[in-house]
């Protein structure tokens, strides 16, 4: 049996990119149903792969950067995050291939990366 890690996914999308402002053009009637495909999407996804999600996340709200100069407001590209386990990062990756959040809602990629374990000193 292959040793299971965790993988921590980012939803990355622009709010001035094309899909978004693709997205914001469509008549209100249409984008309400596109949702409603979407989250329907959503949810099958994370009904399909319920064994392997570790944390589901959620969306990400407004981004504060601290830093040796204090506490900014910044814009970033993330949007949500999901805590996913698989035996390698291309088996985490596959599964978000044709995810809902770029294949119906205006998101652009989604990033896969291996949660490390804290070096011991």
């Amino acid at each position: 049996m292959s040793t299971q890690h965790n993988f921590l996914a980012v939803y990355l999308g622009s709010m001035s990119g094309e899909k978004m402002k693709a997205w914001h053009a469509m008549p209100e009637a249409e984008r309400k149903v596109k949702e409603r495909e979407g989250m329907a999407a959503w949810h099958g996804w994370v009904e399909k792969h319920k064994d392997v999600i570790v944390e589901m996340g959620g969306p990400l709200g407004k981004t504060r950067r601290i830093d040796g100069r204090g506490i900014a407001e910044i814009s970033n590209a993330l949007t949500g995050f999901t805590v996913v386990r698989a035996a390698s990062q291309e088996e985490a990756a596959k599964l978000f291939e044709n995810h809902p959040h770029f294949a119906i809602f205006p998101g652009e990629a989604i990033e896969v990366m291996p949660v490390l374990p804290i070096p011991q000193m």
